[in-house]
C-alpha cells in the first residue's frame, strides 16, 4: 500500500468534502444518508443514520450533477458544438439509472437507497420525540434555552469539555478556531498536514479569509510525529491535527504517538486544535473515551453529519472563554442563523442513537475489510489494495486497477440484476495518477452488520465477473 498511499499524499485528488470544490483536489459528491441529501448525492451517508457501509464521498457533499470530471473541475460547461450539453444529459441519465438501481436493492453493503425529501422528513419526525420535547418553541438565533443550547450542552458533555458552540458548517468552525488561536498566541502560522481538510477541501479559507499561513511538519500519508514537530524550522502558534486523517485513508496514530506529538507542540509554546469531524469513531482505535481524547487538545471541532447521520452542522468545544469568543466570531462569519432547529434535532438523534453504535461499526469494518481482500484475491484481481489493511475506524479505502467507468457500470449492473449494492462511486484520485487505478471509500454502518464474510466474498466475486464481461 506504500506506493498507493504515497501517491495519494503527493496528488491528493479525491472528490471534495462538504460539497465544496478546492482547486487543489476535486470535489466529492456524497453518497449517503442520514437526514441529508440522497445517495451519491448524499443518501445514507457514510455514517448517517442506520445505514450500511458507504463508499466514496462524504454523504454531505454535493450532487452527482457536479461530479468530478478527472481534471479538478466539475463537468457540465456547454461547448460550442453542443457536446458538453449532450454529456450533461448523458450524465443525468446515468445518475437516474444508478439511483433506480440502488433504490431497488434488497441488500446494501455501502450506504442506503436514495430517499425523497418526504421520506427523510418522515424519518426525522419518527425519531425526534425520543430526544427532545417537540412541544418546545423553535430556536431564535440559537438561543441558549432552546434546542440549539441543548445540543451544545450535550456535545460538551459527550466530549468532556466545559462548553461547546454550534456552527452551521465545519469549514466555518475550523476558520473561527484557528482565528481565535492566532489572536491569542500572536502567531498566524498553523502547523498542519497537506492532506488535511483545511488544505484539501476548504479553498484555502484559512489564508484567503483569515490571513493565516500553514507549514507542513510532514507530507507522509499519516499524522506528524513528535520528532517532525520539533524539526519544524519556524515557530507556529497552532498545531492542527485531523483525527482521523481522511484523505490518507482514515488513518490514526497510536495513543502514545498522539500524546507525544501534542506534548511536542506544547513544549514549543503552541496550542493544539483537533479537526475531529470524525473523532466520534476514533475511540476504539485509541482504546480511550471521547473525553480522554478531547482532553489532549485546546479546542475540538466535531461534525454532526459525517458519523452521526445528521442533516448538517458542527460544533467547537473547549473552555468557556474560548467558546464565548468563538460565538462572537461565528456571528461575524455569518453563522448566526435565525432558526436551526431541524439540524439540531437531527444532531440530537445522532448523539442519542448513532454515537453508541460506532464501536460496533468499527469492529465490523475489520471483518468487511478482510472479506473484501479475500474476495478480491479469490476472484483473481491482478492488483488491489484495502487501506488500511486493518481499518483504524469504520472507514477505509479500496483501490482497483480498472477505470472508474468500468467499475461504476459493474456496480450499477450488479444492483440492477441481483438487487445487491456492494460499492458506490469509484474515482480516479488525480489525472496525474497511475493510469487505470481507481479508488473508492467504504464506511461500515448498520446495514453492513447484516453481511457475513461469506456474503461479502460471494458478492465481490459477482462484482469482478461483471468487470470482466
Amino acid at each position: 500500500m506504500a506506493e498507493v498511499a504515497k501517491h495519494t499524499a503527493d496528488t491528493g485528488k479525491q472528490p471534495a468534502e462538504d460539497g465544496e470544490q478546492t482547486g487543489k483536489g476535486g470535489e466529492r459528491t456524497g453518497t449517503g444518508g442520514g437526514y441529508g441529501v440522497g445517495d451519491v448525492a448524499g443518501v445514507g451517508d457514510r455514517d448517517r443514520e442506520s445505514i450500511g457501509a458507504t463508499t466514496t464521498a462524504d454523504p454531505t457533499e454535493g450532487d452527482e450533477a457536479n461530479e468530478p470530471d478527472g481534471t479538478g473541475r466539475t463537468s457540465g460547461t456547454d461547448g460550442a458544438d453542443g457536446t458538453d450539453e449532450a454529456n450533461k444529459r448523458h450524465g443525468t441519465d446515468d445518475r437516474a439509472r444508478r439511483f433506480a438501481a440502488y433504490r431497488g436493492s434488497l441488500r446494501t453493503l455501502c450506504g442506503r437507497p436514495p430517499e425523497t425529501i418526504s421520506e427523510q422528513l418522515s424519518r426525522l419526525t419518527a425519531d425526534a420525540p425520543g430526544v427532545y420535547d417537540l412541544a418546545d418553541w423553535t430556536d431564535v438565533y440559537g438561543n441558549d434555552d432552546g434546542i440549539v443550547g441543548e445540543l451544545e450542552r450535550r456535545t460538551a458533555e459527550a466530549l468532556g469539555t466545559a462548553a461547546a458552540v454550534f456552527f452551521p458548517t465545519g469549514t466555518m468552525a475550523q476558520q473561527v478556531a484557528l482565528r481565535c488561536w492566532a489572536g491569542r498566541t500572536g502567531n498566524a502560522t498553523v502547523a498542519g498536514h497537506p492532506l488535511s481538510h483545511l488544505e484539501m477541501h476548504e479553498r484555502d479559507a484559512y489564508a484567503v479569509v483569515s490571513g493565516l499561513r500553514m507549514v507542513h511538519p510532514t507530507s507522509a500519508p499519516r499524522l506528524p510525529t513528535a520528532a517532525e514537530i520539533y524539526d519544524l524550522q519556524e515557530p507556529f502558534g497552532t498545531l492542527a491535527l485531523e483525527l482521523p486523517l481522511r484523505d490518507a485513508g482514515y488513518v490514526l496514530p497510536s495513543w502514545e504517538e498522539l500524546e507525544s506529538t501534542v506534548a511536542a507542540a506544547r513544549e514549543l509554546d503552541a496550542v493544539v486544535h483537533f479537526d475531529g469531524a470524525r473523532l466520534w469513531e476514533s475511540g476504539p482505535h485509541f482504546g480511550r473515551s471521547l473525553p480522554e481524547i478531547a482532553a489532549l487538545a485546546d479546542s475540538v471541532y466535531v461534525s454532526f453529519y459525517k458519523s452521526l447521520n445528521g442533516m448538517a452542522g458542527a460544533a467547537l468545544a473547549g473552555t468557556e472563554e474560548f467558546v464565548a469568543e468563538a460565538r462572537a466570531w461565528r456571528h461575524r462569519y455569518g453563522g448566526q442563523l435565525f432558526q436551526q432547529w431541524p439540524i439540531a434535532l437531527a444532531a440530537l438523534v445522532g448523539l442519542d442513537r448513532e454515537l453508541p453504535r460506532l464501536p460496533v461499526y468499527a469492529a465490523h469494518a475489520k471483518v468487511v475489510a478482510r472479506a473484501l481482500r479475500e474476495g478480491l484475491a479469490e476472484a483473481g484481481v491482478p492488483w488491489f489494495r484495502v487501506h488500511p489493511e486493518e481499518p483504524h475506524t469504520h472507514e477505509f479505502q479500496v483501490w482497483l486497477p480498472y477505470p472508474p467507468d468500468v467499475l461504476n457500470e459493474a456496480g450499477t449492473r450488479q444492483a440492477e440484476e441481483t438487487r445487491t449494492t456492494l460499492f458506490r462511486k469509484w474515482y480516479e484520485p488525480t489525472p496525474a495518477g497511475p493510469p487505470g487505478v481507481t479508488m473508492t471509500e467504504v464506511t461500515v454502518s448498520s446495514l453492513a452488520l447484516e453481511w457475513t464474510a461469506e456474503d461479502i466474498r460471494t458478492a465481490v466475486g459477482d462484482f469482478v465477473r461483471r468487470i470482466e464481461e
